[in-house]
C-alpha cells in the first residue's frame, strides 16, 4: 500500500499566530488602537441593545433585528480581539489546537448568521415600505423570532462543514499561522495535504452563504426602490430611502471583504491582504455599525435622551 507523505508526521498540538508585526513599538501602537476600537464597539453595541430593551417605542421588528446584529457584533469582537491584544504585548503567541478549532467554529457561526440576518433585515425594510398597512401583521413576533432562529441554524450547520473540512487535514508543521486568529484560509496554508477539495468546498459554501443572501437583499431593494419612485413627494422619497441607507452601508462593508476572502482560491490568497480584509469585517464593521445606525436615527436619539435624561426628548 502506498504511503502518504504525511503519515509519518506527528500532528501539531498548538499553533503560533504571527499577527501583524514583529516590531514591539508597532505592536504597542496597535494594542492601543485595537483596545480602543474593541471597547468602543462593546460600548456602542451594548448601548443599542440596552436602549432597544428599555424603550417601548423601539419594540418593533426593525429594532429587534438591530439588537440581534449588535449582539452578534459584540460576540464577534470578543471571539478574536482579546487574544489578539494579548499576543500584541506578550512574547508567547500560541493557541492550542483545540482552541484554534473552537475559535474558527465560533467565528464562522457568528459570521454566517450575520450574513443571513442582513437578508432578513432587507426583507423587513421591503415589507415596511411596500406593504406598510400590513407590516405589523406580516412581521409578527413569531415570524421575526423564527427568521432569527433560521439564520442561527444556518450558521451552526454550515460552520460545522467549514471546520470539519479544514481540520480533517493533517497538520504536521510548520505551525505558524500568518494571521491574528484561526481563520480558515490562513489555517489551510499549513496543511500537509492537497487542499484543492477544500478550495472547491469553500467556494460552493461561499456562493450559498454570501451570494444567495445578497441576491435576496438585491431583490428586496429593487422592489423597494420601485416603490420609493412611486411616492409623490420628494420629502417622502428621501424619508423612505433614509430608512434603507444604513442597512445598505453595513451590508457592503461586511459582505464585500468576506466574499473576496472566502470565494478566492487559496493559491491566489495574500496573507497581508487577508489580514486587512478580516480586520475590516471582523473589527471595523462591528465598530461602525452602531454609529451608522444611530447617527441619523431620531428614534435611537430619542430613546437615549429618555433613558439618560440628558436633554429634552423630541416629539
Amino acid at each position: 500500500m502506498q504511503a502518504f507523505p504525511w503519515e509519518n508526521c506527528s500532528s501539531v498540538s498548538e499553533f503560533i499566530l504571527l499577527g501583524f508585526s514583529r516590531d514591539s513599538q508597532t505592536n504597542v501602537i496597535l494594542f492601543s488602537l485595537f483596545l480602543s476600537l474593541s471597547l468602543s464597539t462593546l460600548l456602542g453595541n451594548g448601548l443599542i441593545v440596552t436602549l432597544i430593551h428599555l424603550d417601548s417605542r423601539l419594540h418593533t421588528p426593525m429594532y429587534f433585528f438591530l439588537s440581534v446584529l449588535s449582539l452578534l457584533d459584540m460576540s464577534y469582537v470578543t471571539t478574536t480581539v482579546p487574544q489578539m491584544l494579548v499576543h500584541l504585548v506578550c512574547q508567547k503567541k500560541t493557541i492550542s489546537y483545540v482552541g484554534c478549532v473552537a475559535q474558527m467554529y465560533i467565528f464562522l457561526v457568528l459570521g454566517i448568521t450575520e450574513g443571513w440576518l442582513f437578508s432578513v433585515m432587507a426583507y423587513d425594510r421591503y415589507v415596511a415600505i411596500c406593504s406598510p398597512l400590513r407590516y405589523k401583521v406580516i412581521m409578527s413576533p413569531w415570524l421575526c423570532g423564527a427568521m432569527v432562529i433560521f439564520c442561527g441554524l444556518w450558521g451552526v450547520s454550515c460552520s460545522l462543514v467549514y471546520t470539519v473540512f479544514t481540520m480533517r487535514l493533517p497538520y504536521c508543521g510548520p505551525n505558524e499561522i500568518n494571521h491574528f486568529f484561526c481563520e480558515v484560509p490562513a489555517v489551510l496554508k499549513l496543511a500537509c495535504a492537497d487542499t484543492s477539495l477544500n478550495d472547491r468546498v469553500d467556494f460552493i459554501l461561499g456562493f450559498i452563504l454570501l451570494l444567495i443572501p445578497l441576491s435576496f437583499i438585491l431583490a428586496s431593494y429593487i422592489r423597494i426602490f420601485i416603490a420609493i419612485l412611486r411616492i409623490g413627494s420628494t420629502q417622502g422619497q428621501i424619508k423612505a430611502f433614509s430608512t434603507c441607507a444604513s442597512h445598505i452601508t453595513v451590508v457592503t462593508m461586511f459582505c464585500g471583504p468576506a466574499m473576496f476572502m472566502y470565494m478566492n482560491p487559496g493559491a491566489n490568497a495574500s496573507p497581508e491582504r487577508d489580514k486587512k480584509l478580516a480586520l475590516f469585517y471582523n473589527v471595523i464593521s462591528a465598530f461602525l455599525n452602531p454609529i451608522i445606525y444611530s447617527l441619523r436615527n431620531k428614534d435611537v436619539k430619542r430613546a437615549f435622551l429618555k433613558v439618560t435624561g440628558w436633554g429634552r426628548v423630541p416629539e
